[in-house]
């Protein structure tokens, strides 16, 4: 008696059940008590920092701390374009970078005069968006090192390989400014 032809479906059914139920048989043993090993506890943390909000707007929750570049200024993003000057320099670079930024430039290392005094490449009349650090480094070229008196908030340029000298980097007093007595409540000064 000829065989009768089984509807594909049936086949790929059967197929089906069988790898289904195959796969659902196999166990493992669970380990013996003697073989479990002490695990040590996951890392808790000794108890959630709290860190201040307020509601700004209706939907939306602001942290109440500083930023990272509000503490550490040098890390702030700028974009800047320099004014187009035919005659400029990485000095004014410099100085047109640190514009409210919080720093100035220490005008007193004789050795940054002469990187001052350098004519301002074309490349770097835009600058940015990076931080503030990597554009005084990139003003300067490799053949500088930045030094940051954060104490003071000036920014000074030494070669590689030479000590920062304090009279470089220690502020000098404006000329301008000179001590004024203010009057006192019965007219003394």
């Amino acid at each position: 008696m000829p065989a009768t032809p089984v509807p594909r479906r049936l086949i790929g059914a059967g197929l089906l059940a069988a790898v289904l139920a195959s796969g659902c048989a196999t166990t493992t043993a669970p380990p013996a008590p003697d073989a479990i090993e002490d695990v040590a506890p996951a890392f808790e943390p000794d108890a959630p920092q709290m860190i201040p909000v307020v509601r700004y707007g209706r939907y939306t929750l602001v942290e109440l701390a500083p930023t990272t570049a509000q503490r550490d200024l040098l890390l702030q993003t700028i974009d800047v374009s320099m004014p187009e000057d035919t005659r400029a320099t990485v000095g004014d670079g410099l100085r047109h970078v640190l514009k409210r930024s919080g720093y100035q430039l220490c005008e007193t290392a004789h050795a940054a005069i002469e990187l001052y005094a350098l004519p301002l490449p074309a490349a770097h009349l835009h600058l940015g968006p990076m931080t503030l650090r990597d554009a005084l480094v990139t003003l300067a070229g490799p053949g500088w090192e930045l030094h940051a008196d954060d104490r003071t908030r000036q920014v000074c340029f030494e070669r590689p390989g030479e000590k920062p000298s304090q009279a470089a980097i220690a502020p000098e007093p404006p000329a301008s400014e000179t001590a004024q007595a203010f009057p006192v409540a019965g007219g003394r000064p």
